[in-house]
């Protein structure tokens, strides 16, 4: 006799029914419903805030304090699992604390199974220190992205940077935004636009955007030639380019004292220029430094963004605040949905 097992079927099964094959392609479309999530430092509140408010968000909740000891505090209040998850820092003071604030958030978020992270940081801390300038000095932006992406940032979105090889520190995507077109759009309101207006570069290394401001407001270009006598002195040697009996937009992206535009307008002034308007991206003012803005006659008018915060109180009367939460906020939707971002420029968002 022959042992074996017997499968005994019962009547009317006697035919196995097909499995049905499952087709999948190249990849199984059964991934969870994309999150967008957006989360606030301690740096800006306001500004993130008027963000989620264009996004038609809540801003996610999050845990920060600070110790007794200084040591930074944080934790994600609720699931960001597989979350596309949108850090709003600016580097505003005190910077090495909001700096450290974001690195934490980073890591937290990395460690909490976050799908993506983007750290939307409008004024990029460390910016100025680009390169060495001199023997035996560190180059801070670098070590900065270092530390961004060693925390596990997956993107960077930021504006108006002091110099476009900063993009070249990071090895992971940069949206690189500009305020360009929101300070053009405001003077054009204001009725400057045409002959009688000049976009005046501040120095040589701002030529090349000062050119594209002036054709945004079909207006003649001007650059100026300064010596910095150290520290904030400056004294401004030649104006290249007509500015007599015309309006002078003098653009930079960072000021910190006011110093270097009080004494441009001057220079200008002094050349015949029938006004001078100012325009800043990230007005990094002290009190003293709005104060002195305010009491320069040779100013008629101070646009600046909301990509630092400012005290409303210490506002001199002549400056204007615009808002970049728009166009921040548009980005970010278009990074959700894998949408271009430059589009949204019109691909004219390469100032370098």
């Amino acid at each position: 006799m022959e042992s074996g097992t017997i499968e005994q079927k019962l009547p009317g099964l006697e035919v196995a029914p097909e499995k049905p094959q499952l087709k999948t392609g190249h990849a199984i479309p059964l991934t969870p419903k994309k999150r967008l999530m957006v989360f606030a430092g301690r740096s800006h509140p306001e500004l993130a805030e008027r963000i989620a408010e264009q996004l038609g968000v809540e801003l996610g909740e999050i845990e920060l304090k600070t110790f007794p000891n200084g040591e930074t505090y944080c934790r994600y209040g609720e699931s960001i699992r597989g979350a596309d998850v949108f850090l709003v820092q600016t580097g505003s003071p005190p910077v090495d604390q909001h700096l450290m604030e974001l690195l934490l958030m980073i890591q937290a978020a990395k460690l909490a199974s976050a799908k993506r992270i983007t750290a939307v940081i409008p004024w990029f801390p460390y910016s100025r220190q680009d390169r060495k300038a001199k023997p035996r000095e560190p180059i801070s932006g670098r070590l900065v992205a270092d530390m961004l992406q060693l925390a596990g940032v997956d993107r960077l979105l930021t504006m108006d940077l002091h110099a476009g090889q900063i993009q070249g520190f990071f090895t992971i995507p940069v949206d690189h935004m500009t305020a360009q077109q929101l300070f053009a759009r405001h003077f054009r309101d204001l009725g400057f636009s045409g002959e009688g207006v000049v976009s005046v570069a501040p120095d040589a290394g701002r030529a090349k955007v000062a050119v594209r401001f002036a054709e945004m407001l079909d207006a003649d270009f001007a650059v100026m030639h300064k010596t910095r006598l150290g520290g904030e002195k400056v004294s401004v040697t030649e104006v290249t380019g007509r500015v007599r009996d015309k309006v002078c937009i003098v653009g930079d992206d960072v000021t910190t004292t006011g110093g270097t535009l009080v004494a441009g307008a001057r220079a200008l002034r002094e050349h015949g220029a029938r006004a001078v308007w100012i325009y800043v991206t990230h007005a990094l003012l002290s009190p003293e430094g709005l104060a002195k803005l305010a009491d320069a006659e040779e100013i008629a008018g101070i646009v600046v963004s909301d990509t630092v915060p400012l005290d409303p109180r210490a506002r001199p009367e002549n400056l204007t605040v615009l808002t970049v939460s728009s166009l921040l906020a548009e980005t970010i939707m278009n990074v959700f949905s894998d949408d271009s971002v430059s589009a949204i420029f019109g691909g004219e968002n390469q100032l370098f």
